[in-house]
This record gives structure tokens, sequence and C-alpha cells, in this order.
């Protein structure tokens, strides 16, 4: 999973859990750049009677590198949450169909305010009083979801366009046999432990998670205020990374429940690129990861140089990948696409390099124009405008990342190396089969009911 449930606290604060981030050039409105973060994991769309909402305690961020250090914060999107409760004599989250987010059926309610934060301007509001949308709850509560949703897209200042609430999850991965000793389905009869060849499992299919995406010109996110158009300029590149915090303190009531935070904002979680925290960094050191920003990741530079799963997948697949086994030099591939962007002259035509500071972000050469074509492997299948030059919701960015811990992106940087045979088709044998991604914003797709979903069976069988 890119960064469900990845660290030891972290799993146990689901409202804080950084789940996934996207940074991509906006297809149907190509000047604006729309990012969006995902938090609490694995929603089951039946979970009432306290369905999935934001944490009014917790600070989300969306944070922006652009100048200077990378992994320093330039531009920050801040989001805070305050739920209100209609009716207190009730148990119920609604009390009727909900046929507007600010009907008085809905009994439990989500505003929102955004304030921006630039370098040298300090913080502005820019919106107060948000709406959310109502989670799915089925066709009696929510009987025109989409409506709904709809109703939660604000138009902002700037030019801006923001969206908090529940989605449907867009990130697909065989859960279940990636964490059974690195399972591939399509490849396991050729594992340790061998069975025989199977489709992959969806461990993500049908479950939910709360987005908050926002969509800004691009003129919002450089240095200069200026659009940028030249792929080889330096200032066309940003990073991108999100982050929730909590205060420091916090004081249970006795005899009455609920609690109060005071104190400073600590960081819990962040996220840049998928999988890093999930598979790159070792569990003692997971939980130190999210509470430090990204500037410093030089620290865990040693892991992605010499990633655990490049020695793993020989290990576990005897006599597939003897070139990756015998290959001994520092993964000079994996430094470029994951701490500091890949420079000038490694793929013909594009770079997204933001200097020699090591830090873990999506980067994104915003002046690369959407593909008319997405293909799920993006930048090594030849299409610029996928990961790991951003991240659209179409990317299989399991397959990426498989593919290049392999050893697929070692030539870029050692042509002396040729991958192993099996490398070009590596994948878990999964596709999105959760509700489709929409073509304009907020583009994930609409969450599942709870009503209309069945849940699955338990089978304990080998």
């Amino acid at each position: 999973m890119s960064s469900h449930r990845e660290a030891p606290e972290v799993s146990k604060d689901p409202v804080a859990d950084n789940t996934d981030v996207y940074a991509f050039v906006s297809p149907d409105k190509p000047s604006h750049v729309t990012l969006i973060a995902n938090f609490i994991p694995f929603q089951n769309p039946q979970g009432g009677p306290n369905f999935y909402e934001f944490g009014d305690d917790v600070l989300y961020e969306i944070k922006v590198s652009n100048s200077g250090t990378a992994g320093e914060a330039d531009v920050v999107y801040r989001f805070r949450f305050e739920t209100r409760i209609r009716n207190s004599r009730t148990f119920l989250y609604n009390t009727g169909p909900i046929t507007s987010i600010y009907g008085p059926q809905w009994n439990r309610p989500q505003r929102y305010t955004v304030t921006r934060y630039e370098k040298g301007k300090g913080w502005a509001t820019l919106a107060e009083g948000l709406g959310c949308p109502p989670v799915n709850v089925g066709p009696r509560s929510t009987p025109d979801y989409e409506k709904l949703a709809a109703q939660a897209v604000h138009r902002i200042a700037g030019g801006r366009t923001v969206f908090a609430g529940q989605r449907a999850e867009g990130f697909h991965v065989d859960l279940g046999s990636i964490f059974d000793l690195g399972t591939l389905r399509p490849f396991q009869m050729a594992h340790l432990i061998p069975s025989a060849t199977a489709a992959g499992v969806n461990g993500t299919q049908g479950l939910n998670v709360h987005s908050i995406a926002i969509q800004v010109p691009k003129a919002d996110l450089t240095a200069d205020h200026r659009t940028p158009r030249d792929v080889d300029d330096a200032g066309s590149v940003i990073g991108v990374w999100a982050t929730a915090s909590r205060q420091k303190t916090r004081v249970l009531h006795t005899g009455k429940g609920g609690s109060t935070a005071t104190g400073p904002f600590q960081q819990v979680s962040r996220l840049g690129n998928p999988l890093f925290n999930e598979v790159i960094t070792p569990m003692a050191e997971k939980d130190a990861w999210n509470s430090v920003p990204p500037e410093g990741d030089s620290a865990y530079a040693g892991y992605v140089a010499r990633p655990e799963l490049a020695r793993l997948l020989p290990a576990l697949y005897p006599g597939v990948f003897p070139r990756l086994a015998a290959y001994k030099k520092n993964r000079a591939d994996l430094l470029a696409i994951l701490l500091t962007g890949i420079p000038k002259g490694v793929v013909p035509g594009f770079q997204n390099y933001t200097g020699a500071n090591q830090a873990d972000m999506l980067r994104l050469n915003m002046a690369v124009p959407p593909a008319k074509k997405p293909n799920p492997i993006g930048l090594v299948a030849g299409d610029a405008a996928g990961f790991p030059n951003g991240r659209r919701p179409v990317d299989d960015v399991v397959a990426i990342e498989l593919r290049a811990v392999a050893g697929a992106t070692i030539p870029l940087v050692d042509p002396s190396f040729t991958p192993d045979d099996a490398t070009a088709g590596l994948t878990d044998g999964t596709s999105n089969t959760n509700p489709p991604f929409l073509d304009e914003f907020p583009y994930l797709g609409t969450p599942a009911g709870g009503y209309q979903t069945s849940p699955g069976t338990a089978d304990g069988a080998a």
C-alpha cells in the first residue's frame, strides 16, 4: 500500500494517517495543477453509526518546495476542520435523506477553513466555512451522492478550487499477497514457497478514503509567480508532500468524555513518494521518519541506495533476478528518482531535478503537458506526464516501483547493466477495480456506499 498504516504509531491514529499524495497538471485545465492528499485508510463503507470524518484536532497541510533547499516548504495550503452536532438527542448520523450539504437532515456536518502560506509573505486566509459532503451512507440517506459531492467543490480566491470529503480509494495493490512473504501472484510459481500462478487481488477494492484536494494556477506554485513553459527550466519543477500534525499535549476529561489538546503542533505523518516509508525505511525508524521534514532525508539515503527489497527479490524468487543479485553498486537511479529528481540528460527531453539536497517529495515538472492517452506505467513507459513526474490517480505506482527496484531504471545511470528478463513485466497483477476516476476535479471516484456494498467473505483455506 502506498502509505496506509505504514508506521506503528500512525497506524493507531487513522484520522492523521496520510495514505496517498497526488500532484499533476490538470488534464482538463492544463493552466492549473491539482494537489491531492488522502487520509483515513481502509474505510469500511458500512462504518456507522459513527462514520468517518476529518479530525478537528488535526492540522492538515499540503506543502510545496519551489526554490532554495529541496524539502523546505515555500508554499503551504493548510486545512482546519470544525464539526458540529445539530441534534444532541439522537444517535443518528442523519435524520432523513440528505439532499444538501447544508441541509438540517445531516446531523454531524463538517466545515473547514483554507489558509495559504508563502515564504516572505506569511499566512493568508483563502476561504472559511466551506462545506464537506457527508459520507455515502446509502440510497435513502444520500440519494444523489454525486450531487452532494458537486456541492462540496468550492471555487475560492485566486482562481483556486477545493474539495474535502470522502472519495473512493484510487490506489490498488495486492496487500494479501505482498505481505505474505513478498508474494506476487502472477509470478508465485517461481517463489521460494511456490504455488500456481494466479491473478492479483486488489486489497483496497470497495474501500474509501478522505481526500483534501486543491486545484491552483501554476503561477501559484512557482517562486517567481510565472507560468512555467520550458521543461529544461529549473523553475518549472516543484516538490510536493503532505503532512498531518497534532498538538503535543492531550488532556482526557474525567466523567464527561472527550479531550483538550494544547501546545505546539508536532508532525505525526508525512508522505511524498508512494511507498517510501512503507518499504524503504526500516521498522524501527518509521515513526521518526514521519515526525521530521523531508529536507533532512539524507539520513535515510542509505536505505534508498541499498534497498532491502532489491535484496529480497532474488532471495524470494531464486534464479529469476540473477543480474540484480550480482549488482553491488549504490542505486544511483533510485536516489535520483526518490530523493533529488532526475537531472537533465538522463531521460531525453525531461528533467525534474530540484538540486543536490536529498528529500522525499513528489517532483512535478509543470511545463510537461498532460498526456492525451495516459500510460499507467508513467515515465518508465515514455509518458513524461506520469510518475515519477508527479503522480496521477491513474499511475500504477506499485508496478512502476517494483520494476524500478528490480533494476529497470539502472541503465539510465549505468548503461553497462542489463535488467533481468522478468523485470519489464513485473506487477502485483492488480488494476483499479474501485469506482472509476472522474474526468474533472476532484478526479477520484464516487465513494462506495454503505448500503450498496457487500462485505467480503472470510475464507481461511489455502
